[in-house]
């Protein structure tokens, strides 16, 4: 059967108003709000739903499939065991991607996210994580890509063109300055709109650009005193106005408060309605209707936007269906390959790394390392066939386990070291771990810290007995190396005791292949860090963390408890190792920081404008004896100190062993300027700028002056 959009040379749009001209009003309704699609409570699993996030009725008289959304960035998960038996792979934590500075990368990982839900039935997958990590101790942070607007909207944007380009729809989300989860529904994120559209909104902007996302998902919480799922200021003028978004805006699970408010204010669809009050958008949306407080050619706007999103990946022309073929092992692998250019060497005291192989006796420690790799909680946790499944918290009523996913970083080592034996020990019982690493010729010691959706970090410290076990292991041991398995940054009292400091982050399927590969030095470290690594919390903007349940509860407030406001205009766009510039301090480890088994150099900074953009070329050369790559950083800083270094440009380079790659960078313009709130435009400053080449953020290389005309520019 041919159906009428089905003629040669027709647009998405021309396709969309074609099919929203033959749906009736029942059928268009159908698509404006469904219930999570797991059993929850005695509510069943909606008929013809796989089992997932949500799940939105098929059109067949019109050939239009059904709408089967699935979590998230890190792969294809199954919440709550919904579709048991099912295996995914995982990819490495959003901070970890985001280490690699490689958008090629998150381009190939993305595709992978999409192969696996086009062949397990998905056509929406709610992915594309870029909210700025604003709050170091976010319990979502792993989700997330980096404290900077600029790696992070390139490396989402690149991620979400992946997903789509497997026919799958991509969110991005949570749009937008959704900093913490302890509390996250009754938090109002207050800042002002120049640090906005300088920071958080320009990396939404960025990652729109380049993913072109057929779906953006904002937050369970306010910004500015107003819902972030009926701001009309963000999804409006910004999204919608400013930015021509022609994706639809769905709300997030249990995140919609009105119906007539939030569909004006340019909220599209209510997701997981069974988790709100009400289903707004049924009943209570048409009697707004009704009434002429919502106007008919709304309604047929948010279908027409989300027919628009399905036709433009090509989810309609070639629908999802389950069980079809997934190469697991090739995925494996290429989450292996993620892990091993996104793990960051923090240190490395003479030379103590890469191990010698060949030991005759080696000390594995803690991390259920003999099992797997930890990865983060909630939405996003993918649970490959295998995984440890640990107690963990509930989340939205359904019961989420901490996960380490099976992917052996013991058995990775067995076969990296060539050891003559390679000893495990869990390290609940510390003096039975102290005696075996006396006897060790190296020791590993696992220090996992799990975050979870929902629930932030208490503190930037790991556990007491951890601390505990890894400076009574390098007391007894000198070659006492940590990996870290962690979900953001954390202090390490430790650091002056050991010899070398690997961040592993969570590292998903094969990351305990790539763990072992870089201790032994099958891999030559290459991540670099993505947020700063703050000496204590008292070096953040806001050192104190909220607790809700010590505030008052607000007249009116549809929450209980009341709304708390966070004051982020205290660090306003200087967020990360901004901060840390403006206010003069040393952090642990500055964004953009990591080591390597080689060495490199910078030469030949030039700096030139040509037209309306500004290029930047060096000469990066591998001095050492060992192929490696390099992430150069470019910084550019105003002569008059109007505003501190932001990275303006990046670029991963392999180089060989004496290999030298001569490099061109053109510095984004956005990060130049600063925006004019009065006459809603971005402003470049006229006059003499600083270019700075880096390694990190506090490791300055090379530096050109450049003179920079005044320009203004809009939308």
């Amino acid at each position: 059967m041919k159906y009428s959009w089905q003629h040669e040379g027709l647009t998405a749009d021309q396709k969309a108003e074609i099919v929203l001209n033959e749906m009736t009003e029942e059928e268009k309704f159908s698509w404006l709000s469904a219930p999570m699609a797991i059993p929850m409570g005695d509510e069943p699993l909606p008929e013809g739903a796989i089992g997932s996030a949500a799940y939105y009725p098929a059109i067949p008289r019109l050939g239009i499939p059904a709408m089967q959304q699935s979590d998230a960035s890190l792969g294809v998960s199954a919440l709550g065991n919904v579709r048991p038996g099912d295996n995914a792979t995982a990819l490495a934590s959003s901070l970890l991607l985001a280490s690699t500075f490689n958008p090629q990368m998150a381009q190939l990982t993305g595709e992978l996210v999409g192969r696996e839900a086009f062949a397990k039935g998905f056509n929406v997958q709610l992915a594309g994580g870029a909210n700025l990590i604003r709050e170091p101790r976010g319990g979502r942070n792993f989700e997330y890509l980096s404290e900077d607007p600029l790696l992070t909207g390139v490396m989402a944007g690149h991620s979400v063109r992946g997903i789509q380009s497997q026919h799958v729809v991509s969110t991005i989300k949570h749009f937008a300055v959704n900093a913490q989860e302890t509390g996250r529904v009754v938090v109002s994120s207050d800042l002002d709109e120049a640090a906005m559209r300088e920071s958080d909104l320009l990396a939404f902007e960025i990652a729109n650009e380049i993913g072109q996302p057929g779906a953006v998902m904002p937050g369970y919480n306010l910004i500015n005193g107003e819902w972030a799922s009926e701001n009309d200021f963000l999804l409006n003028k910004v999204l919608k106005g400013d930015w021509q978004y022609p994706g639809w805006v769905m709300s997030d699970w249990g995140a919609t408060h009105s119906a007539a408010k939030a569909a004006l204010a340019g909220l599209d669809v209510q997701s997981g309605s069974n988790l709100d009050s009400q289903v707004w958008f049924d009943q209570p949306l048409r009697k707004a209707v009704a009434r002429g407080e919502v106007s008919q050619g709304r309604i047929d706007e948010m279908v027409r936007r989300i027919l628009r999103s399905l036709f433009a990946v090509g989810a309609v022309e070639h629908p999802a269906t389950p069980f079809g073929p997934i190469d697991y092992m090739a995925h494996r692998l290429t989450a292996q390959r993620e892990a091993e250019q996104g793990i960051v060497l923090l240190k490395n005291e003479n030379h103590s790394l890469p191990l010698k192989k060949g030991a005759k006796k080696l000390l594995v420690v803690g991390g259920h390392a003999d099992h797997g790799v930890l990865a983060g909680g909630g939405s996003s946790a993918v649970t490959p066939v295998g995984s440890l499944r640990l107690p963990g918290i509930n989340f939205m009523g359904i019961e989420t386990e901490k996960v380490f996913q099976p992917s052996s970083p013991l058995w990775a080592i067995r076969a990296e070291s060539n050891a003559a034996e390679v000893l495990f020990a869990h390290g609940n019982d510390v003096a039975e771990a102290v005696r075996l690493a006396r006897e060790a010729d190296a020791v590993i010691v696992f220090a996992d810290e799990w975050r979870s959706e929902a629930l932030d970090a208490q503190g930037l410290e790991l556990d007491a007995e951890k601390n505990h076990l890894i400076s009574r292991l390098a007391a007894e041991n000198l070659l006492t190396v940590v990996v870290l398995e962690t979900g953001g940054p954390v202090t390490l009292p430790w650091l002056d005791n050991v010899p070398a400091v690997l961040e592993a982050w969570y590292p998903g399927s094969g990351g305990g292949e790539a763990i072992a590969g870089v201790l032994f030095g099958r891999v030559n470290p290459s991540g670099k860090l993505p947020v700063t690594f703050p000496a204590s919390e008292q070096q953040l903007p806001h050192p104190e963390q909220v607790d809700p349940a010590t505030t008052t509860s607000l007249p009116g407030s549809p929450v209980k408890g009341g709304i708390i406001h966070v004051d982020y205009n205290v660090e306003g766009s200087d967020v990360g190792y901004r901060w840390h510039a403006r206010t003069g301090q040393a952090p642990l480890f500055p964004f953009g920081f990591g080591l390597s088994y080689t060495e490199f150099t910078y030469n030949d900074l030039q700096v030139r404008a040509d037209g309306e953009s500004v290029y930047v070329t060096l000469t990066v050369q591998n001095i050492g004896d060992r192929a490696g790559a390099e992430i150069p950083q470019i910084y550019l800083h105003p002569a008059s100190k109007s505003y501190v270094p932001r990275l303006a440009a990046f670029e991963r380079v392999d180089l060989q062993a004496g290999e030298s790659k001569t490099l061109t960078l053109r510095l984004e313009p956005r990060v130049i300027a600063n925006w004019d709130s009065d006459e809603g435009l971005w402003r470049i400053e006229g006059g003499n700028y600083v270019v700075i080449a880096a390694k990190n953020a506090c490791a300055p290389i090379l530096q050109a002056n450049i003179a920079i005309k005044p320009r203004r520019f809009g939308y």
